[in-house]
């Protein structure tokens, strides 16, 4: 029994995702760069494809000013290099005009035929250091609009930063129907998971200690309630397995062997997420960890001590890692984003030790979004005018 009202309770299978490490986010050892393993097309596609080969449903491609791929102009560029697995592409609200990135969107949409999901994000730009309440009203406006153009015949809308009437969204329609793309989203502050209980489908979690998961689900789901709505759950975690646990936790001592926390900072620091409530609630399970860096038995902290953002790992033998994930399940999450250091070598040990054992989903065909047939959209076989 979920610890919340979600959108999939019956659905028995679980929606698992990798990682494209895009943003200079690829290690043997975390915090030294590794030139083999810099953010290039090269290696940024051969991660995702692996995945693929793997059977992962999904793959998250981030988004932030760091050397490595632009997310659009990567998942575009993978589109015809992959035929099974979905891409979860963030989007940082703003950065594009909004009716262009509804566009753009279902053009990529149309490209991959469906395979393709959306993570709001509400981050700052490079370079912009705008207040909370304004970036995620932003955010706010651009999700509006983008739903406006995939399900009605025009865009209207007025709002404080956005005003557009009587457009028409012929440009924007996007392959996936009822509804178009499905949009997860991430965020902590009172404003983020009223957008999210609003308007989007899965909210997305990092790492904590499970009784503080749960209080989170509550919190937003009382939210969704307030707008007659369900959600469903996602939690972003990075993965250490091996046959047994006394590997696993060894792997996780050398990944981190050769970092100095100095350097660690400067990492965290630098990304456009590094203020935000969610980064640091990673950093007070930090400090809530034992002397080996574990908040929970199998929940390992020592990745946050080089990143921002997600900073905690699954550690374990196979079976422990299975059961940690069914108790996840159980809360109700429906979606996991997992990854691990080096990200090629880590998708190949998750994909061959634990992937085998779970049945897996597509949530925007379990959400009845993937038509069988190209749709009468006018990218698709519909009129042209």
């Amino acid at each position: 029994m979920s610890v919340v009202p979600i959108t999939s309770p019956d659905l028995d299978a679980a929606e698992v995702s990798w990682f494209a490490a895009l943003c200079s986010d690829d290690y043997q050892f975390l915090g030294v760069p590794d030139g083999d393993l810099r953010a290039s097309w090269e290696n940024c596609s051969n991660i995702l494809q692996e995945a693929e080969r793997q059977g992962f449903r999904n793959i998250l491609c981030p988004s932030s000013y760091q050397v490595g791929q632009d997310t659009l102009s990567f998942v575009a560029g993978c589109a015809p290099i992959t035929s099974e697995i979905n891409m979860l592409a963030a989007v940082r609200c703003g950065e594009m005009q909004p009716i262009m990135l509804a566009r753009t969107i279902a053009t990529l949409d149309h490209m991959l035929k469906g395979r393709l999901t959306v993570n709001i994000i509400s981050s700052d730009f490079p370079g912009e250091k705008a207040d909370s309440a304004y970036r995620y009203k932003r955010s706010r406006e651009v999700v509006e609009i983008l739903k406006q153009a995939w399900s009605r015949d025009e865009i209207n809308y007025q709002g404080d930063i956005y005003d557009f009437q009587g457009l028409s969204t012929d440009p924007a329609r996007p392959y996936q129907q009822n509804g178009g793309p499905l949009l997860y989203f991430g965020g902590y502050s009172p404003a983020a998971v009223d957008l999210c209980a609003q308007h989007c489908d899965v909210y997305l979690m990092w790492p904590e200690p499970r009784e503080q998961i749960a209080e989170r689900m509550k919190c937003v789901a009382e939210k969704a309630q307030e707008y007659g709505r369900t959600l469903d759950y996602g939690l972003r975690v990075h993965m250490i397995v091996r046959d047994t646990e006394a590997e696993a936790k060894e792997y996780a001592e050398y990944i981190v062997s050769r970092l100095d926390d100095e350097y660690g900072k400067l990492i965290r620091d630098r990304a456009h997420d590094s203020i935000s409530l969610g980064v640091a609630h990673q950093a007070r399970a930090r400090e809530l960890a034992d002397e080996f860096g574990y908040v929970e038995p199998h929940l390992w902290t020592g990745v946050g001590r080089a990143r921002s953002g997600c900073g905690a790992a699954l550690v374990g033998s196979t079976d422990q890692v299975m059961s940690e994930i069914e108790a996840y399940q159980n809360m109700g999450i429906r979606a996991f984003i997992f990854s691990g250091y080096p990200h090629l070598d880590e998708c190949k040990s998750f994909g061959q030790r634990v992937l085998p054992h779970l049945k897996t989903c597509s949530l925007p065909h379990e959400y009845g979004r993937v038509p069988e047939t190209t749709p009468p959209t006018p990218l698709g076989r519909g009129e042209r005018r």
